[in-house]
C-alpha cells in the first residue's frame, strides 16, 4: 500500500460554502497512481468544516448558508464565548456539526464521487482567513 500526504494553505474564502475539490486535486496528482483506495481531506481549524454535496447549482450553496445561519443564530443570549465577535460561537458549533474531515474512495486514479458531488470548505467566520488542510491518499 501507498500513502501520499500533504498540508495545503488555501486562500481566504468569505463566509459561505466553496468547493474545494479542484483545489485538493491540483495539490495531490499521485491519486492517479491509486489504482484502488482512500481519500482523507482533514481541516485543521474549528470554526470551519467540510461535507460533500452539490458541484453544479452555487444556488445550493447559498441555501445551506442561510439555513445553517437559521439553525445556528450569532447572538443567542446563551452563548459565553463571545470574545472573539458574534460569528465564533455559532462557527465552532456549525463546524462540529458538519464535521473537520471528509473521506471518499479512489477508483482508478480518480476519486468516486458522484456526477453532482463535490467537496466543500464551509467557511463559518466573517474574517476566518486562509485555512490549512491535510490531504491523505492511500491505496495500490
Amino acid at each position: 500500500m501507498t500513502f501520499y500526504q500533504k498540508e495545503i494553505k488555501l486562500p481566504s474564502f468569505k463566509r459561505g460554502f466553496h468547493l474545494i475539490t479542484a483545489e485538493i486535486l491540483e495539490a495531490l496528482p499521485e491519486i492517479a497512481n491509486i489504482s484502488i483506495g482512500q481519500l482523507q481531506v482533514f481541516i485543521k481549524h474549528t470554526s470551519a468544516s467540510l461535507t460533500i454535496n452539490e458541484n453544479a447549482d452555487y444556488t445550493v450553496r447559498l441555501d445551506f448558508e442561510s439555513h445553517f445561519n437559521k439553525m445556528v443564530p450569532e447572538k443567542a443570549p446563551y452563548y459565553i464565548h463571545t470574545y472573539e465577535g458574534p460569528d465564533d460561537m455559532p462557527a465552532h458549533i456549525k463546524a462540529s456539526l458538519l464535521g473537520a474531515s471528509v473521506q471518499i474512495p479512489i477508483t482508478n486514479g480518480k476519486l468516486n464521487l458522484g456526477i453532482w458531488q463535490g467537496v466543500y470548505l464551509c467557511e463559518h467566520r466573517d474574517y476566518g482567513g486562509s485555512r490549512k488542510v491535510v490531504i491523505t491518499a492511500y491505496g495500490n
